[in-house]
């Protein structure tokens, strides 16, 4: 379990990293979530760094664009 912060840390780098995204692309936004909360559990915690792991899991996400 996370604390107040990493949580509030966690959301903010999610929204920055999803934000063009349709809001029906559900899929695309949990794929990003579950591995930026991968990386905080094993550690990571630099927005910095977890802003390139949402960024390169949303390059390989599924959308409803593809």
């Amino acid at each position: 379990m996370f604390d107040a912060a990493t949580t509030a840390l966690l959301r903010s780098v999610l929204d920055e990293v999803c934000v063009s995204l349709s809001r029906y692309e559900t899929g695309a936004r949990t794929h990003v979530a579950s591995k930026i909360l991968e990386a905080a559990s094993t550690g990571e915690k630099t927005r910095d760094r977890l802003k390139r792991i949402g960024r390169e899991a949303l390059s390989k996400a599924p959308t409803m664009c593809r």
